[in-house]
């Protein structure tokens, strides 16, 4: 599945202002799997010491369990596009909806800890689909001129929905008590808190039936006239209708079906710019950005935070995110992709490593020494700031841009690919190191933040300001 990423040419034209409203909220109907996604990825944040305890777990099942998500979020990355080609962005939506309310009541209501992490991998799952449908879909329905800042609303949703989930956390917990195996609605307030998620995944089923078709699938399938009609409907009747068919039919008649043969090459497997792209999805994972959004109550809970407190930190780190993401947003086009990621990696390396050092210290009645708490606390803020700005968004940018056009489809799936199993080596491993040395454990994603500074000022190029066509 690919999108109409083509200039607009003779019959390419701009929304009408009475359309413009319209394309928005068919844009911000489409974000809401993307709002799924960050809800559903940062949630589990406030159930895992409940789980924890509930399961009489150690660290490594638990990370675990915790991780398995991410398993079912590669399968349904990677079935997405075709399942999306065959019967519908909107059918593949809904399946994603459907699949995202079975997770959250099985997740709420687990029998053991096995029917558990199956929840979560049918999540996953979800979340898979959901990543790849939203900008697809997106994409190919914006009036080119409004493409990149429609585009945009996906990684806005996400941040949106880490955030939202983090205070529907908090406030759950504060109504249990600030225990998170307390009572509540009948519950464990953990299991209420899993639940929730119900609620938004209803929302994007029922939104989906208030949207239209993709024109560019409507095509592929031989319907014409209502590909007219959702065109029309979103760039307005006075734009060549028949030219814009036209356009998009050429597109995709003279496409080129990337494989995976097509991305060999090189002394070392694949081509040299695969591996740059894989590279910064790596790199992107191994700072440890996630266990700012799976583990963060644990992290703060650890060193002495009281819970209700480290659900507190874990919602203003939330904020922080969506902060520097639209920085990023902002400063993208502005700046460009490269100096934006070498300013992040500076500051990831800052706060990173002053969080490696509040850490060292030994605890003092079970609490770290006031200096190395705030500081672990100003810390892990300032991280996911540089983080939001830089590679949050950057990464994302980049591969959809850097890959020549024969190879892009398949080099963006690996390097994607690549991006869930390092996020799931991050996942899975942060508990038991941080049993091992927490401090130690930030040491080595100040280690990876560093060597990402010399990674793109030697091998990752500029890409701002270039056609898509200048790639090779």
């Amino acid at each position: 599945m690919t999108s109409t990423a083509q200039a607009p040419q003779s019959g390419a034209g701009t929304a009408h202002p009475e359309h413009l409203g319209h394309v928005i909220f068919i844009a911000a109907a489409a974000a809401m799997g993307g709002f799924l996604f960050g809800y559903d990825s940062s949630v589990i944040n406030g159930a895992v010491e409940a789980i924890r305890g509930k399961y009489d777990i150690g660290s490594a099942a638990l990370a675990q369990v915790i991780a398995i998500a991410l398993i079912g979020c590669a399968v349904g990355a990677a079935t997405a596009g075709r399942i999306a080609d065959r019967i519908g962005r909107i059918r593949c939506m809904q399946i994603a909806a459907v699949l995202f309310t079975i997770s959250a009541v099985g997740s709420a209501l687990p029998f053991a800890l096995w029917d558990l992490a199956f929840w979560r991998v049918v999540g996953g799952f979800a979340i898979g689909m959901a990543s790849v449908i939203g900008p697809a879909y997106i994409a190919e329905v914006a009036p080119p001129a409004y493409r990149g800042r429609l585009g945009s609303f996906q990684q806005a949703a996400i941040v949106v929905g880490i955030a939202i989930s983090q205070l529907v956390n908090w406030g759950l917990l504060n109504a249990a008590g600030g225990d998170q195996r307390g009572h509540l609605m009948g519950l464990e307030a953990w299991q209420v808190m899993l639940g929730v998620m119900v609620i938004p995944a209803v929302l994007y089923g029922l939104l989906s039936f208030a949207i239209p078709e993709s024109p560019r699938f409507l095509l592929s399938v031989g319907k014409r006239e209502r590909a007219k009609e959702i065109l029309a409907e979103v760039e307005g009747k006075g734009v060549d209708l028949d030219a814009r068919v036209a356009e998009i039919e050429h597109a995709m008649t003279s496409e080129h079906k990337s494989t995976f043969k097509d991305l060999l090459g090189g002394g070392f497997f694949f081509k040299p710019i695969v591996w740059i792209g894989i590279g910064l999805s790596v790199f992107q994972q191994f700072v440890g950005i996630n266990v700012a959004f799976y583990y963060s109550s644990t992290l703060w809970q650890s060193v002495g935070v009281d819970p209700t407190d480290s659900f507190f930190y874990s919602f203003t780190t939330s904020i922080i995110n969506i902060i520097g993401t639209v920085i990023a947003m902002i400063f993208v086009d502005r700046i460009g992709r490269k100096p934006l990621a070498l300013i992040g990696s500076v500051g990831m390396v800052v706060g990173l490593a002053l969080e490696a050092w509040a850490f060292s210290h030994h605890l003092v009645d079970g609490k770290l020494p006031s200096t190395q708490g705030w500081t672990a606390l100003i810390a892990a803020h300032i991280f996911v700031l540089f983080f939001a700005l830089s590679w949050g968004v950057v990464v994302w940018v980049f591969l959809g841009e850097m890959f020549p056009n024969k190879i892009r489809a398949a080099a963006l799936g690996v390097a994607a690919s690549a991006q869930w199993i390092a996020n799931w080596a991050i996942t899975a491993s942060f508990p038991s190191l941080a049993d091992w040395n927490l401090s130690g454990t930030y040491v080595i994603y100040t280690v990876f933040a560093a060597l990402s500074i010399p990674f793109v000022l030697k091998f990752v190029k500029e890409t701002k300001g270039k056609a898509l066509e200048e790639m090779g």
